[in-house]
């Protein structure tokens, strides 16, 4: 790993730990000995990025501090471009069009040693099964996950049955080739998955629901690792 790239992986480590970071835990992480990860931070902190802290008790980054725009290695770039060209052919309309204007906009300002990544990327994502139609609006339901609103929707289940419940929507699971809300229903007071192509009609009830989206996925996530065991 060169130097550049080495600095900006010490600078997301430390943008994303909830806590300090010991120079021997990033030594490890980094593959570079104890010397070479003092002298690193020592030359973010000349080139001004607010590290804290000091060998043997860890290191911290100050919260708001943001890398330059498109400070990007040939890995992130070509990760970035295999997940927008997966959303391009998986997402709703407006989030396939957001992954394309996403693409054409580092298509635009990305150094051009790299731009060959973008056009000619050496990652494709490709599905041979055909993805059912949705019957509703997916961007009005990303907007109501977003906002923590509920929403009203007619279902129909794998064997037929109709019925119409109330929903705290809370993600949206994209599974090979069909989407999937994850959900708290009022109707069942416990959490349910609803197939996108399977809801009849979506319209949002007008209010929040109390929970926090946190706690929510929290509990969410024990339910289903209990269910699976």
């Amino acid at each position: 790993m060169r130097r550049t790239e080495r600095l900006f992986r010490i600078i997301q480590i430390l943008r994303g730990a909830r806590r300090a970071q010991t120079g021997r835990d990033l030594a490890v992480e980094l593959e570079v000995s104890l010397r070479t990860l003092y002298r690193d931070i020592a030359e973010l902190i000349a080139q001004g990025v607010p590290v804290r802290g000091e060998a043997g008790t860890g290191y911290v980054l100050d919260k708001g501090y943001d890398l330059p725009p498109l400070m990007l290695t040939a890995d992130e770039l070509e990760a970035a471009v295999l997940g927008a060209a997966w959303v391009a052919g998986h997402g709703d309309p407006q989030l396939a069009n957001g992954a394309r204007d996403l693409i054409a906009k580092l298509s635009a300002i990305v150094p051009a040693d790299l731009r060959p990544i973008l056009l000619d990327a050496g990652s494709k994502p490709i599905s041979f099964a055909q993805r059912p139609v949705d019957g509703i609006d997916v961007a009005a339901l990303r907007r109501a996950i977003r906002d923590r609103h509920k929403v009203a929707i007619v279902y129909t289940d794998a064997q037929g049955t109709v019925t119409q419940r109330v929903i705290w929507p809370i993600f949206i699971a994209y599974i090979e080739h069909v989407r999937v809300i994850v959900a708290w229903c009022e109707t069942r007071q416990d959490f349910r998955h609803f197939r996108t192509d399977r809801v009849e009609r979506l319209s949002p009830v007008g209010t929040g629901y109390p929970a926090r989206r946190e706690a929510l996925l929290k509990s969410w996530q024990a339910d289903f690792d209990r269910k699976q065991a």
